[in-house]
């Protein structure tokens, strides 16, 4: 009869101790701090910007500039002519309505273009892409010369339709990117099971790609808009009075006489305005819009 041996015992590693919550604690501390300096950073000439906007003209020019100077609404008054200088109002709706009409006609164009290429790619639709994007890589002051001598022949200077067809075609191919990628991320079964129950293509693109990508098209709105309201050199050159946008008025107090900071920075924050507020009040779909093709 053998004796077994008793089975020596186990032993088992240490399991690796997790980070301290300490530890994690402060990993983020630093990590807030670090995103609210660099986020006050890029903050502060916009704060700077809208206090010298309400301070007088000789408060603004001072040297160093004078923080705890006291607070008027003198700039806004000028600005809105209340010195018997011109008034902003025409270049700020021409402003508005060229950047909203473009906009309107980017979308109309962008999204059955974005459509054939995505959901229903024609042939060589890469090259079709390339040749979008090939357009971006013409520098602005190259085609401006024989956008004006066209304009110039057809009596179209100093016209706001002028600017909104330019705008168009500059928008147009950054929509058409922009829009292929959310749409490509439309599920094609949705699309097959629509055309089995009779669904035309038409009733499809209304019915159910738009709505399905919705943020995306505010997405692409927004940056048009954007890139629009804030265009200055075709502007500047093709337009005089009637069709003057409001960069163009902006530059108007870059004068002889000298800056008027108090006045220049109020201006600039109304001529802001409406991008903010575009911006904030499409703010949920902006940010669903630019992530909805990055995972695919």
């Amino acid at each position: 009869m053998t004796a077994t041996a008793d089975a020596p015992p186990t032993v088992t590693a240490p399991a690796e101790t997790a980070p301290a919550p300490r530890r994690r604690r402060r990993t983020n501390a630093a990590i807030g701090l670090v995103a609210w300096i660099v986020g006050l950073i890029f903050v502060a000439p916009v704060i700077w910007m809208l206090l010298t906007s309400f301070h007088s003209e000789p408060d603004a020019a001072t040297n160093p500039p004078s923080v705890f100077a006291p607070l008027t609404v003198e700039g806004y008054a000028n600005f809105f002519g209340a010195d018997g200088g011109a008034t902003p109002w025409p270049p700020l709706l021409n402003s508005l309505t060229a950047s909203i009409v473009s906009t309107a006609f980017v979308l109309v164009l962008a999204v059955p273009a974005a459509y054939a290429l995505s959901i229903r790619p024609v042939e060589k639709w890469r090259d079709v892409l390339f040749f979008f994007l090939s357009t971006k890589m013409l520098p602005v002051v190259a085609g401006l010369l024989p956008v004006y001598l066209i304009a110039q022949g057809l009596g179209v200077l100093d016209n706001i339709w002028l600017l909104i067809v330019v705008y168009t075609s500059m928008n147009l191919p950054i929509a058409v990117w922009m829009m292929r990628s959310f749409l490509a991320e439309v599920p094609g079964e949705v699309l097959e099971a629509a055309a089995l129950d009779g669904c035309s293509l038409t009733r499809s693109l209304r019915t159910i790609v738009i709505p399905m990508v919705l943020p995306g098209i505010a997405a692409t709105a927004l940056i048009c808009f954007i890139f629009s309201w804030n265009e200055l050199l075709f502007a500047r050159v093709l337009t005089g009075t009637v069709a003057q946008t409001a960069p163009v008025f902006l530059i108007g107090f870059v004068t002889s006489q000298g800056l008027f900071l108090a006045k220049v920075c109020a201006a600039a924050v109304v001529v802001s305005l409406p991008v903010l507020i575009a911006g904030f009040a499409a703010q949920d779909k902006l940010v669903q819009g630019l992530s909805l093709g990055a995972i695919k």
